[in-house]
């Protein structure tokens, strides 16, 4: 080790001891990922589908109610049935009434209209009718007539037999004759006929269990008869059988009071209708066979009498009576949904109020009866749910409230409420703390939702419940299952502004997975709820957030909804005022309201979703200006707020149904500005919509964009002095087919003859049109060639030069017939069809095939008519809109994609071999429309059916998932990434964790070793393999024991180590292996300039430039030893006016810590870029008129930069662009292979080395002359700085010196010489072959060196200590 670095390396450990120990109290600094967005690691696409199957099940599609209700009393007061012998004393109530103590019609009547009381607390609006002692035909009547009156609504049938005998083994129920003298048997065959369905019907009898399988058996003989009468159209009478609803007996809902070998429960403490008094007055009975029992109550000097004085009423839930009802249902409700299936609990306790009310009863007759050796029957029957947990909560407060009856009934004190809701609230937040996972459904959900009845716990039920949906679609389901949706929606009527944001949170996460809600919200003004929210400042910005989405999602495909949000309700305005008062506000200002990106990303989507196929929001966000104030949003920091701005630009293109001066003008105007900004953006989100965005009006103008490539068409014939064949013509259209995957995108070899084709210049015209000018009618004549200019339609430079386009018509176009606009939209679409992202390649391809295909199309009617000698031109309709009439400029075929089926048309094209002369004459028409006027006068279309027209929606030919992807983030939890990094016992953090253990321990190892061994005298080979291709790239990761390679245009992986490889997965013994070779899907001829590994130091992704300007960031490409599918995070172009076979091409340098991408080649500029914005810092300009070859920073401010004229200059990022070279060194003769600044004192010093062999030493205080200077005598073709040592290496042997072979050359920092390597191997006498990439290992003394010859070689020092 030298003097210089044993100095260096003491300077640097004194320095970082010193800085530890002045920074103990300090929170060191954590190195953080790029490229670590959920658009970078996650695909983008809409919710699974899974997550659509279920919103809409908990909306019930055959929701009814019972309309009424047959009360069948068979009493026969006085008489007991035959059948039956009855205890004394026995049980005698029946509805709680005495019949012995009247009268015996009086006590029927009685009875009758009290039992009708006791069903009217259930469902008061119901028609009651009473059928006491009945005949045969009295109950048909009355059945009937129900039946009628209730048409399609269920009705109810109540039986009571206990005058009667049981029913038979037939199926048969009794009844009596006329004169009470007979027992009448009543075929339940026949009141299944009566009673028709949707019904309900309740058997209070003994055996009634005979009733209930029964009544299955004649429901399949019905169907039966039903299908035999279908068949002989005769019924079983022998009249003609009149066509009917087919029976569905199957539907009804039974409920028995005991099994088909029981008898019902004569205790006299009972009522003699026991089951009917459980479905009907469930907490009377309840509390009194509660206190019956004997074991577990708190006060047992409660008695019979004492229950009928507890104060209150049902109705009131303040009162004990109406808190202990209030608990009895959410307890029952509990139950049922804890034990039912869900589409069982749904039909039974959601579809009809009484339905679910006999239903939570029938629970507790289950539990009462069956002490007594009774087990009630249901149809459909219901699990046992008798012995439920839930039961004991119940016993429970019951106990703690009868314990307060005494005192309360002598006045002594005043009612204390139960704790009962407070208790289960916080049961259910131990869950979500504790036990919140799918397989585990909380049994408290629907107590939470009773608990939103009250204004005392409604706070902390709401808190639990949007809690509770937080933890993604999966909980929503269940919420809306359970019934949540008529309470928050109710609760929106509530002015409270403490529940404000409880609401607006749980309303986000429901509309998020179920948008079918917002019809709802409409239909009862709940989206005055969220404008109020929404225009409120003191609101805290995330709760303005979701007041967006919710209003978003309102409006979202729902004209209703975009109709009562362009009305308002709020002073300041509607949706549209409120959304763009606020994206006025600066953003990024972190004082301002609109300093959340994901608030301005929403206000930009609901702008785009109000507006959209809404032309009276248009001409509202017109007058407002609402795109000059979505432009700002094109240059925001965050690329989704930039695509969600192009989203609704797109949207507002395609919202005209009437093409007037102003919206062609206006739309015209927001392309051009969204090509200027955003045709460069880094991110493939902004990119991809806008292309969405531009194809609109591809679309819209289908003509002017067919008359260009039509132009371009006889342009290149014309040149030629020849026709086109078919054939040729559909070749040179032919752009490839789109990529798939992570395939290579179209070559531009692939693409020469198409480009060849848009290289055609396009014909111009003395009287061109001003820029905006609208097509009208138009005719097609021949064009002129006299009076023209032309100009290549190359590819386009940058957003400048697409601007220098927009802006001199006289360069591009002086044609009327094609305004300016539609060729720089076409340039821009052309552009993105080579696009370095593969999806954005692919739906640009889908747009030039679709306009391919249609020129095919066209060209079968210029055959026709040559063919009748039909010469006139063709009259173009007054709306581009009218899509009946020959190129009109909407288009005229909208199948949406470029995969229909041609082959007609191109054989149609191959029997005619040459193309007509084109017409381009009197495109636009002279008429114009009134500027500023709104469509709400439209001309009539030439058919005069101007409806039509309004209705009109364009099919798009491309879409992208964005909007669904938005969507689908607010389903998800929110505090996911959250959690997941405070989670000490997940096992992202356990893996974080031990990659920080690792890294710092690699190194400490690796700062030991470099001390103890002599890191210029590297010579020992460790690792020797033959590539798929030379070497062009070569990359070390610091803490796993890999090696990239970068080739033409692929990318290898090779294990080089056979030492134990640690793996946080495992700790595998890994020989030197080749781990993979990637494709970059660069297109030929391009090739790979460059290759940085990043995040290193956790989620390791590859950074790779191209000589055709762009950058590609891959992850998952085998670095780990897990197997894993490689995807590539983005790509895009940092520079896209270079072309390939560039020499050097793109050369970068990667800033981790302030997650920087500097860049330089060709353009004889240096690019900052931003990876957290995916945007242009700015362009420094580096003053030389030659190329850049070497690129370096100080991991700071100082960028040194080397040029092929052999000058070396050094740039200051803090100055101006303009202003920012600080210093310029010239002394080398050839190009500068690397040069390398390193800081040393108070300034710097910048080791270069040219490749001409030479090695300098330059220092800042001294620019004219280098204070060092080595002359290898050889060419230099590649070198390579190890920080850490403190040494560099040369790859030597360019030229054909006399004996000189290739060699590797080490120096220290000083200039001291260490060893030569001149063989693969010391011990072998192969000499090592012309070096092409060199590459030192971050931490460890290695040396990487490829070869042409596709040898790979690894090298450390000789000699460890």
């Amino acid at each position: 080790m030298t003097m210089l670095a044993d100095m260096d390396l003491e300077k640097e450990i004194n320095r970082d001891s010193d800085e530890s120990d002045a920074n103990n109290d300090k929170k060191p600094l954590v190195l953080t990922n790029a490229f670590d967005q959920m658009s970078h690691f996650e695909a983008i696409e809409g919710k699974e589908d899974t997550d659509s199957q279920c919103p809409q099940s908990w909306r019930m599609k055959d929701r009814m109610k019972t309309v009424s209700v047959a009360l069948v009393l068979c009493l026969n007061v006085g008489v007991d049935p035959p059948d039956i012998i009855k205890p004394n004393p026995c049980s005698v109530l029946q509805s709680w009434i005495d019949p012995f103590s009247l009268a015996p019609q009086k006590a029927l009547e009685a009875i009758g209209n009290n039992l009708m009381k006791q069903y009217e607390r259930w469902q008061p609006r119901a028609r009651y009718k009473q059928s006491l002692d009945p005949t045969v035909d009295d109950v048909k009547k009355l059945c009937t007539s129900l039946r009628r009156n209730a048409k399609d609504e269920r009705v109810l049938f109540h039986y009571n037999g206990h005058g009667v005998p049981k029913p038979t083994v037939n199926g048969e129920i009794w009844v009596f004759n006329r004169s009470y003298t007979q027992y009448i048997p009543l075929s339940v065959y026949d009141l299944q006929q009566w009673m028709g369905s949707p019904s309900i019907y309740v058997f209070e009898c003994s055996n009634a269990g005979i009733i209930v399988d029964s009544f299955s058996q004649f429901a399949i003989q019905h169907e039966k008869e039903y299908e035999l009468n279908l068949n002989t159209n005769t019924s079983t009478n022998g009249s003609p059988f009149h066509h009917q609803m087919a029976p569905n007996y199957k539907n009804c809902i039974l409920l028995a009071a005991c099994a088909k070998n029981e008898l019902l429960p004569m205790h006299p403490d009972l009522p003699a209708d026991l089951f009917t008094s459980c479905l009907t007055t469930p907490i009377k009975i309840a509390l009194r066979w509660f206190v019956k029992q004997r074991a577990g109550k708190l006060v047992p000097a409660v008695n019979y009498e004492l229950l009928d004085k507890i104060p209150g009423l049902l109705t009131d839930r303040r009162t004990m009576l109406g808190e202990l009802n209030w608990i009895f249902t959410a307890i029952t409700d509990t139950i049922a949904w804890n034990t039912l299936p869900r589409d069982l609990f749904q039909r039974l306790f959601r579809q009809d109020l009484l339905v679910a009310s006999l239903f939570r009863n029938f629970l507790l007759a289950e539990r009462i009866m069956r002490t007594y050796d009774c087990t009630p029957i249901s149809f459909p029957a219901l699990p046992p749910a008798y012995h439920h947990s839930m039961w004991n909560a119940w016993d429970l407060a019951v106990d703690l409230c009868l314990s307060q009856l005494i005192p309360i009934v002598n006045e002594e004190a005043q009612y204390r409420h139960s704790q009962f809701f407070s208790e289960q609230l916080t049961a259910f937040e131990v869950w979500l703390k504790l036990g919140a996972r799918p397989d585990r459904h909380p049994e408290q959900l629907p107590i939470v939702l009773q608990v939103l009845l009250s204004q005392v716990h409604r706070s902390r039920a709401l808190d639990l419940l949007g809690r509770f949906l937080d933890l993604g679609p999966w909980a929503v389901h269940l919420a809306l299952s359970v019934g949540i949706f008529p309470y928050v929606l109710k609760l929106l009527q509530s002015s409270a502004r403490e529940l404000r944001p409880l609401l607006v949170f749980i309303w986000a996460k429901v509309l998020a997975v179920d948008q079918s809600c917002q019809a709802d919200l409409v239909r009862d003004n709940g989206h005055r709820y969220f404008l109020s929210v929404l225009s409120d400042q003191h609101m805290p910005e995330e709760y303005r957030t979701m007041a967006a989405f919710v209003m978003a999602c309102i409006v979202k495909n729902h004209p209703a909804g975009q109709e009562a949000a362009l009305q308002g309700n709020t002073p300041n305005g509607n949706l549209i005022d409120h959304c763009l008062e606020q994206l006025q506000m600066p953003c990024g200002d972190p004082s301002s309201n609109s300093s959340s990106p994901l608030l301005r990303q929403w206000l930009a989507l609901c702008l785009g979703f109000i507006w959209e196929n809404f032309e009276k929001a248009r001409w509202s966000a017109t007058r407002n200006t609402a795109h000059d104030k979505l432009f700002m949003l094109l240059e925001d920091p965050v690329p989704q707020v930039r695509a969600a701005a192009v989203y609704a630009l797109g949207t507002f293109i395609n919202s005209a149904t009437e093409r007037t001066d102003h919206a062609n003008a206006l739309d015209h105007n927001i392309a051009i500005t969204l090509i200027n900004k955003c045709l460069n953006d880094s991110s493939p989100l902004v990119r991809k919509e806008l292309l969405v965005a531009l194809h609109w009006l591809v679309l819209i103008f289908e003509n002017c964009f067919l008359a260009i490539m039509y132009q371009k068409i006889d342009e290149e014939r014309l040149a030629h002095n020849t026709q086109m064949s078919a054939s040729a013509i559909e070749n040179s259209l032919t752009v490839g087919t789109p990529p798939q995957g992570l395939r290579k995108v179209p070559s531009r070899d692939r693409l020469s003859t198409f480009t060849k084709f848009l290289s055609v210049p396009i014909t111009i015209t003395p009287n061109s049109h001003q820029f905006g000018y609208i097509p009208g009618e138009t005719a097609l004549t021949p064009p002129t060639t006299s009076n023209t200019s032309t100009i290549p339609m190359k590819r386009v430079n940058s957003s400048n030069s697409l601007h220098s386009y927009q802006t001199n018509s006289s360069v591009i176009c002086q044609n009327p017939a094609i305004p300016n606009v539609f060729v720089v939209i076409w340039k821009a679409i052309t552009f993105y069809a080579n696009d370095p992202y593969p999806e954005v390649a692919a739906m640009a391809t889908i747009i030039i095939d679709e306009m391919k295909s249609r020129i095919f199309a066209q060209n079968t009617v210029y055959d026709s008519l040559k063919e009748s000698n039909s010469m006139h031109s063709l009259s173009e309709p007054n709306s581009p809109n009218n899509t009946q009439q020959y190129m009109s400029e909407s288009p005229t075929s909208n199948t949406g994609h470029s995969s229909r089926n041609t082959t007609p048309v191109r054989e149609s094209l191959a029997s005619n071999r040459f193309m007509p002369s084109l017409n381009y004459k009197n495109i636009f028409s002279a008429k114009r429309h009134i500027f500023g006027r709104e469509p709400s006068v439209s001309d009539k279309s030439q058919d005069g059916n101007t409806e039509d027209m309004a209705n009109y929606q364009r099919e798009p030919l491309i879409s992208t998932p964005f909007v669904d992807w938005c969507i689908k983030h607010f389903s998800q939890p929110s505090n996911l990434n959250y959690s997941q990094d405070l989670d000490t016992e997940s096992n992202s953090h356990y893996e974080k964790v031990w990659k920080c253990s690792r890294n710092k321990n690699i190194e400490e190892k690796s700062k030991r070793e470099l001390l103890l061994v002599d890191s210029s005298h590297i010579d020992e080979q460790i690792f020797h393999q033959r590539n798929v291709n030379s070497a062009q790239h070569l990359a070390f990761h610091p803490y796993d024991n890999r090696l990239i390679i970068g080739e033409r245009d692929s990318f290898s992986v090779w294990s080089y180590d056979s030492q134990p490889q640690q793996s946080y997965y495992s700790y595998n013994n890994f020989n030197p292996v080749l781990l993979g070779t990637h494709s970059n899907i660069n297109p030929l001829p391009s090739r790979i300039t460059g290759l940085k590994l990043i995040n290193t130091h956790d989620l390791t992704q590859l950074m790779t430039s191209c000589d055709d300007g762009s950058i590609r960031v891959w992850k998952d490409f085998t670095l780990n030893d897990k197997s894993e599918k490689i995807k590539l995070v983005t790509a895009f172009y940092i520079f896209n006016d270079m072309q390939p076979n560039n020499k050097n091409g793109v050369i970068f340098e990667w800033n981790q810590w302030q997650h920087k991408l500097i860049a330089s080649g060709e353009p004889r500029v240096i690019r900052l870029w931003d990876a957290d914005k995916e945007m242009k810092i700015r362009d420094m300009n580096t003053g030389a008129d030659k190329d850049v070859t070497s690129l370096s920073t100080d991991n700071s401010h100082y960028i040194c930069v080397g040029y092929n004229d052999g000058s070396v200059r050094v740039f200051d990022d803090r100055l101006m662009p303009h202003d920012s070279r600080v210093h310029t060194f010239y002394d080398n003769k050839g190009y500068i292979v690397n040069a390398h600044i390193y800081p040393y004192e108070d300034g710097f010093l910048i080791i270069s080395g040219s490749s001409t062999g030479d090695i300098k030493w330059f220092d800042k205080r001294n620019a004219t002359h280098p204070i060092k200077s080595i002359n290898t005598g050889l060419g230099m073709t590649a070198m390579t700085f190890h920080l850490e040592a403190n040494v560099f290496a040369c790859g030597l042997g360019n030229q054909p010196v006399p004996n000189s072979y290739p060699s590797i050359n080490l120096y220290t920092f000083d200039g001291l010489q260490g060893n030569t390597i001149r063989y693969y191997d010391r011990f072998i006498s192969n000499r090592l072959s012309p070096i092409c990439s060199l590459a030192f290992h971050p931490l460890k003394a290695r040396l990487a060196v490829g070869t042409t010859d596709n040898l790979i070689s690894i090298y450390r020092p000789s000699k460890r200590f």
